[in-house]
């Protein structure tokens, strides 16, 4: 008898206590790291964040914030702690194959599967922890994104826009690609898109559309509340895309053109000016152009099996053959013209007013989800000398005004999701760091 009380008495405190020991249980502190905040501020050293669950719970340092009692601690002493990164343009369908027609005809089948996947859990390995993906399948980009965002399958928070939107779809494309004809069929092409769950609305070529068809689709978008992303790659696509409301241009553009028309500019500095509309922004996706050369001529990176992960080895030894002889790629065959021309244009969008973010293309032809980027990072810091915070920011807090989700991502603040990431080292001072993140939590959760 007495021992059925003592099992009895025992059980109850164990139902007592379990929610607290559960609580406990889930709660982390991230102690003694520098802190960027991804404001733009200066930096906190000896930081402390607590953890509860998905979410940041209280911010301070060492010597004036307490460790809950059960707390899982863990050291960030001689990091850099940072929100983690946001890439506003990659492909997850494509994972750096040379020949398009080749790899959509020969791996379509297997993009929901195993491409899109593959090249997700890639992005999050790399501390990108927030991804925009511009142009894929409908289902597939829908499916792939829930199931990462429902944490079915590893990748960062994903947001999508399913096919492009444009004039006429190039050959072996439809998949992926929707021809407008007409105003009319513009806006029922967005309705459709818009009613299957996509995230922002992808525009290219809108220049050999009609300007009512253009029109069309950014205004039916915004009736929906969804942003328009546009290509801007000829002068009358950022005129147009100017005219017609566009919420973000993507690239640099204009071929080896020295830089953009005083004409272009001055439509820039027009929209910056009217603050009630908020920021223009602008991707411009330069690192893919500045660094070919170098790829060319130093090929190891290809070599790197970070880019592996998550590929059967056949299409693994697919991408390997494509990419034999990297100077004979017609991709790029250009580029050593253009890539003159890139700083030009990123500052003549930079002192416009524009509102600059980090994308990379990421996915073209030897470009790869593992790599890109921190690349990217590393050519504003390094090459043209951007301020190290604000790239950052470009990389972080932007991303998250842009996507309209800075109430729950985008900086390390009390709140917000734990999408947080480590490095060792000063990464105001290095930016390269970042191509080697020794941790990367997402809604609180330790994936590396």
């Amino acid at each position: 008898m007495r021992k059925e009380k003592f099992i009895i008495i025992h059980l109850i405190l164990l139902f007592i206590t379990l929610p607290f020991m559960s609580q406990a249980q889930n709660i982390k502190a991230l102690v003694g790291g520098t802190l960027i905040d991804g404001f733009g501020g200066p930096p906190l050293r000896n930081s402390v964040i607590i953890i509860e669950n998905e979410r940041i719970k209280e911010i301070g340092q060492v010597n004036n914030t307490a460790i809950p009692e059960g707390a899982e601690v863990i050291s960030t002493e001689g990091m850099s702690v940072m929100p983690g990164l946001w890439d506003m343009h990659v492909h997850l369908m494509i994972n750096g194959h040379s020949n398009y027609t080749h790899w959509d005809s020969t791996y379509i089948g297997i993009f929901e599967s195993v491409i899109m996947p593959s090249s997700a859990h890639q992005l999050l390995l790399a501390g990108v922890t927030s991804a925009r993906d511009l142009g894929a399948p409908l289902e597939a980009s829908i499916n792939v994104r829930d199931r990462i965002n429902n944490g079915e399958i590893p990748g960062p928070t994903i947001y999508v826009s399913g096919p492009f939107i444009q004039k006429e779809p190039y050959p072996g494309t439809k998949a992926f690609r929707w021809g407008v004809n007409g105003p009319a069929d513009a806006r029922e092409k967005v309705k459709k898109l818009v009613d299957a769950g996509v995230d922002v609305i992808k525009l290219i070529d809108h220049d050999e559309m009609t300007f009512e068809e253009a029109k069309a689709v950014v205004d039916e978008a915004h009736k929906y509340g969804k942003s328009v992303v546009a290509h801007s790659h000829r002068p009358d696509e950022i005129r147009i895309g100017m005219k017609i409301g566009v919420d973000c241009f993507e690239h640099t553009g204009l071929s080896s053109a020295p830089e953009y028309p005083e004409d272009i500019i001055d439509l820039i500095k027009e929209r910056t000016a009217k603050m009630n509309m908020g920021p223009l922004f602008w991707t411009p996706t330069v690192e893919v152009l500045y660094n070919y050369e170098y790829m060319r001529n130093n090929p190891e990176n290809l070599d790197d099996p970070s880019w592996h992960l998550g590929l059967p080895d056949s299409v693994i030894r697919d991408i390997r053959a494509s990419q034999r002889y990297p100077g004979r790629m017609p991709y790029f065959q250009l580029t050593p013209v253009r890539k003159p021309t890139l700083e030009r244009k990123i500052n003549q969008l930079k002192d416009a007013g524009v509102v600059l973010m980090i994308g990379t293309d990421s996915g073209i032809p030897m470009k790869f989800h593992s790599q890109s980027t921190w690349n990217e990072l590393d050519v504003w810091v390094n090459e043209f000398g951007f301020d190290p915070m604000l790239t950052i920011k470009a990389a972080t807090y932007w991303p998250a005004v842009a996507m309209r989700v800075e109430n729950d991502y985008g900086t390390v603040s009390e709140g917000k999701y734990a999408d947080i990431i480590a490095v060792k080292g000063d990464v105001l001072r290095h930016i390269s760091l970042l191509q080697n993140v020794d941790m990367v939590i997402k809604h609180g959760k330790k994936v590396k």
